[in-house]
């Protein structure tokens, strides 16, 4: 009886404390100094991003002209029957507002968060890069650092500002609901 009162309280109890985590980690800008951005990919509409995407593009380039990289790292593959997969949009969209080539690297294969980050694993091994500032909506954050960080990564977060999914909005309630669940199934991979 008694463990199974405790069980009643202390679930609820750790969940609400995970999304409390993903909110906090919302509202916690880490830019410092890394070896690499890493921007986490969203849709793109035939070689052109998304909204969402743009907005996490345009804030990986504020970090890298404030110098806080050397490279961005672009993420996401193709959706069936797309022509381009995220990375490619994503670096060509750098690309046009002058980022050099050689400055962008690529991950697209992945189709889903922890897919991505292996394949930067791939990407940032032959390099030597440990130190990674992840790029992405703030609910999306801290589920990104805590596979980045299984992967052997030092992972610090950087939410985009001027995302159009606003702060405190339905929306934005929804993702995290999403990422807090998203991140109780990943524990059991970290035991």
């Amino acid at each position: 009886m008694a463990l199974s009162l405790f069980l009643a309280v202390a679930a609820p109890v750790f969940v609400l404390s995970v999304a409390g985590a993903v909110l906090w980690q919302a509202r916690t800008d880490e830019a410092r100094p890394v070896e690499a951005i890493v921007v986490l990919g969203a849709a793109q509409y035939n070689g052109r991003p998304s909204n969402v995407l743009q907005a996490r593009l345009d804030h990986a380039l504020t970090l890298y002209a404030d110098g806080i990289a050397p490279f961005i790292v672009v993420t996401g593959g193709r959706a069936p029957g797309d022509a381009f997969t995220e990375a490619e949009a994503s670096r060509d969209y750098l690309m046009r507002q002058g980022v050099p080539e050689s400055a962008i690297l690529m991950e697209d294969v992945g189709r889903d968060t922890w897919q991505s980050l292996q394949g930067v694993q791939n990407v940032l091994e032959e390099r030597g890069i440990e130190q990674i500032l992840l790029v992405s909506d703030g609910f999306h954050l801290l589920r990104g650092k805590v596979m980045a960080r299984e992967l052997g990564f030092s992972a610090l977060a950087s939410a985009v500002p001027d995302s159009p999914i606003e702060p405190w909005s339905a929306q934005e309630l929804g993702y995290v609901v999403r990422e807090t669940a998203g991140i109780l199934a990943f524990l059991p991979r970290m035991v």
